[in-house]
């Protein structure tokens, strides 16, 4: 199927708001569409590894959307592709909110990892005040240890370690995924954020979101 139908327009907004957060995360960003029956779900990856020698943790970001009718979608595009084309849909004014999915070819490597959908076992909760100052700790942390003029597998190196470090008072949640979640506007102030794990992987979860990450 080369497009999805949203609810209305509210769903559109979200779905909007939702990947303009994941392409300031990552301005070159792929989404990967998944849908089958009513629900679209949108996974994009602001941090992960892109070469054999990177150890960057892949930490998944997800949002789902209710659909007026039933989609068979597995695609991955630009992220800027459905911008535009959800941009399109509010400048016309319409009243059905169809979404056509470019043609794409776009490959990822964090996209062949699968999470797992079931077995999930909630095993803790940790305050929002507190995975908002780890990500600031980690944004800061890198731009004090990160020389401007330094690049490349350098600067891969050093950001991959301080996301990839387990956060103190839950060590099998990377640092990574505190930024992930606030990045992607998933935290409401004063929220508790359910953790879970299934398997090697651990996941974040609130009303408006998942952050999924590999332990």
């Amino acid at each position: 199927m080369s497009f999805f139908v949203l609810v209305d327009e509210q769903s559109a907004r979200d779905l909007q708001s939702y990947l303009v957060r994941a392409k300031r995360l990552d301005p070159e960003g792929l989404v990967k569409l998944t849908a089958f029956g009513t629900v679209l779900a949108a996974y994009v990856a602001p941090i992960f590894a892109v070469g054999l020698m990177d150890e960057s943790p892949t930490i998944i970001g997800l949002r789902t959307s209710e659909l007026s009718q039933d989609a068979e979608i597995d695609t991955m595009v630009p992220i800027q592709s459905i911008l535009d084309r959800l941009a399109k849909l509010f400048e016309d004014g319409v009243t059905e909110f169809v979404v056509e999915i470019p043609p794409s070819s776009h490959r990822a490597a964090w996209a062949g990892i699968s999470a797992p959908r079931s077995g999930w076992l909630e095993v803790d909760a940790i305050k929002e005040q507190e995975l908002t100052e780890i990500a600031r700790a980690g944004i800061k942390e890198i731009q004090d240890t990160l020389p401007t003029s330094v690049g490349g597998p350098i600067a891969a190196r050093i950001r991959s370690e301080i996301w990839g470090r387990g956060i103190a008072a839950h060590t099998k949640v990377p640092t990574g995924a505190a930024f992930v979640l606030a990045g992607l506007g998933f935290m409401t102030e004063g929220e508790l954020v359910s953790i879970y794990e299934a398997d090697r992987w651990v996941r974040l979860s609130t009303d408006f979101g998942h952050v999924l990450a590999r332990q």
